[in-house]
Formats: structure tokens, C-alpha cells, sequence
């Protein structure tokens, strides 16, 4: 009995060493991806007053979280008993990402008219300050779902041939790695600000922790600025990609084109056909109203 018990544990190390070499590796294949998710993710989590940013974060990652305790199972039973319908939703994915980015270009080049103001500057109201922040906070986690899902199936496809054991513990390890990366690093990047402030402070005369705080206060506008162009970047990329690897026709366009610039011009072309269609279902709808 001892010897069949320690047998157990023997193979039990063996399995996480198998999971955690597995893990490694598929990690590094959606490094990609997650790289577009922070990108992404920090600019969503950009924008609340200094004393929001933590709760804001703190919800979009428990919605993360959330997400993929919804992905994993499903991917797992359609990898198992309906694998065309992963390409599907993958390809769904893409077009409300596409959309999306190529709605904030749009926005970047034709932006909004802006209603004229009184004479007296309008104050939100903390009830209205709250509802943008809930909207804004719905936003990240439906964009977060769609990149999660792309995580999740990029990592289920290095171990396909495996154990379903084994498939549950190396994606589940890459999407939980995923989850606290991403969002520990947007944490840092949204108090970056408040860290130079408290460096300023302790440092009373002009040494190197004040030269630090005045470089973090200053660079920290310039960053969130950054990744709102690269987030919307991203979004565009990430879409070209799902499209270029599940669409046949798509997967051999613009071979002469590096990688990313191809997956960018697919999503950027694909998006801006789904943002005339749903203007101009829009536009119809209102003249017929």
C-alpha cells in the first residue's frame, strides 16, 4: 500500500512538472495577445478620478476573473464535442473588436460635435460621474470576454492531444497567469502618479527620489495617452488575426505584407465594412421612426 501511495505521488510531481513546462510554453505563444490585452486594458482602466482607479480596476478584474470561469468550461466541451463552433465564436469576437477600433479611429479623425455650453461650467453629478463609470467598466469586461476567449483557445490548442486533465490545468494555469499579469501591471501603470507624489514628498530637498516622483508624475499623462492609441491598435490587430487564421480566403491576403500589418489592414477593412453596415442600419431605422 505504501509503495502504491508514494507511486501516486510520484506521478502527481510528474503531471505539474509536465503542466508547469506546458504553461511556460503556451504562455510564451499568447504572449502576443496578452501584450495587446494590457494594452488594451490600461486604457480602459484610464480616466477615473485618483481615489476610483483601484475600485474600477478591482471590478473590471473580478469581472475578468468571472469570464473566464464562464470561458474555460465551454471551450473545453466545444474543443470536445463541437469544435467548428469555436471558429465561430472566435470570428464573432473579431468583428466586435474590429468594430470597435475602427469606431474609436473614426471618432479620432470625425469627432463628436460638441453641444455648446452655458455660460456657467456644468458639474456631473455623482449619480451620472457613476453610471459612466459602470458603462465604462462594462466595456472593459465585454472586451476582456472576447480577448479572454482568444487566450483561452490559443493556449487550448498547444495541448489538444492531450489528457483532458492535462488540457484543464495547463489553459486554466495560462488564463489565471494571464488575469493577474495583465491587471497587476495596469494597476501599477494607473498609480504611477500617486508613487511620484509620494516620492516627492519624503525626499524634502532635490535628490534622486524627487527627480524619480516628478519624472513618474510627468511621464504618467504621456503613458495613458500612449496606450490609448496602441489599445486601439491592438483591438484592430487582434481582430486581423482572428480573422486571418479562421477565414480560408483571408488566411493567404496580403502574404507580401509583415504579419502585423496584415492583421491590422484585415481588421481595420473588415471593421470599417461592419461600422458602415450597423451606421447605416442605424441611419434607416431613425428615418423610418
Amino acid at each position: 500500500m505504501a509503495s502504491g501511495f508514494f507511486a501516486l505521488l510520484d506521478d502527481i510531481a510528474t503531471l505539474m512538472d509536465d503542466v508547469a513546462a506546458m504553461s511556460k510554453i503556451t504562455t510564451k505563444k499568447t504572449a502576443g495577445i496578452l501584450g495587446d490585452d494590457l494594452a488594451v486594458n490600461a486604457e480602459k482602466a484610464s480616466g477615473f478620478i485618483s481615489s476610483r482607479e483601484l475600485p474600477v480596476l478591482w471590478a473590471i478584474s473580478k469581472g475578468s476573473f468571472l469570464n473566464k470561469l464562464i470561458i474555460l468550461p465551454i471551450a473545453f466541451l466545444l474543443s470536445a464535442f463541437l469544435p467548428w463552433a469555436v471558429q465561430v465564436i472566435l470570428v464573432m469576437g473579431g468583428i466586435y473588436l474590429a468594430f470597435e477600433g475602427t469606431e474609436k479611429v473614426y471618432e479620432f479623425f470625425v469627432p463628436h460635435k460638441k453641444k455648446p455650453h452655458s455660460l456657467k461650467t456644468r458639474v456631473h453629478s455623482a449619480k451620472e460621474v457613476l453610471e459612466q463609470e459602470k458603462k465604462k467598466i462594462k466595456s472593459a469586461i465585454i472586451t476582456d470576454f472576447i480577448l479572454s476567449v482568444e487566450i483561452v483557445i490559443i493556449a487550448l490548442g498547444t495541448v489538444l492531444g492531450e489528457s483532458i486533465l492535462f488540457q484543464v490545468l495547463v489553459v486554466s494555469t495560462v488564463a489565471i497567469i494571464a488575469t493577474i499579469g495583465v491587471y497587476g501591471i495596469v494597476a501599477l501603470i494607473v498609480r504611477m502618479d500617486d508613487l511620484g507624489l509620494y516620492l516627492i514628498q519624503i525626499d524634502s530637498g532635490k535628490g534622486f527620489l524627487k527627480f524619480i516622483g516628478n519624472l513618474l508624475v510627468q511621464v504618467l499623462p504621456k503613458i495613458i495617452k500612449a496606450l490609448s492609441v496602441v489599445g486601439t491598435l491592438a483591438l484592430l490587430v487582434v481582430a486581423g488575426g482572428i480573422f486571418a487564421h479562421n477565414i480560408d480566403f483571408l488566411h493567404h491576403a496580403l502574404e507580401f505584407l509583415p504579419s502585423i500589418l496584415k492583421d491590422f489592414a484585415i481588421g481595420l477593412s473588415i471593421g470599417f465594412l461592419v461600422f458602415c453596415i450597423f451606421n447605416g442600419l442605424k441611419w434607416i431605422i431613425i428615418k423610418l421612426s
